[in-house]
């Protein structure tokens, strides 16, 4: 089983996705510059952790 991801990474990646979605790819580091670049998320941990849940979601098709 995976790691849970909170209400604040679920809802910040929604809304990224959303109006930013193709924008994003598959690959995490170009994803956890742009999560820097259209959040004002300061903490480096929840920064990748957007980043990487946003990769997960494209990789399977979101």
């Amino acid at each position: 089983m995976g790691r849970i991801k909170t209400q604040l990474v679920k809802s910040v990646t929604h809304k990224l996705m959303k109006e930013h979605g193709e924008e994003f790819t598959e690959e995490f580091n170009k994803n956890k510059g742009l999560v820097n670049e259209l959040t004002d998320v300061e903490s480096k941990k929840i920064r990748n952790i957007i980043a990487g849940y946003i990769t997960r979601m494209k990789k399977s098709g979101g």
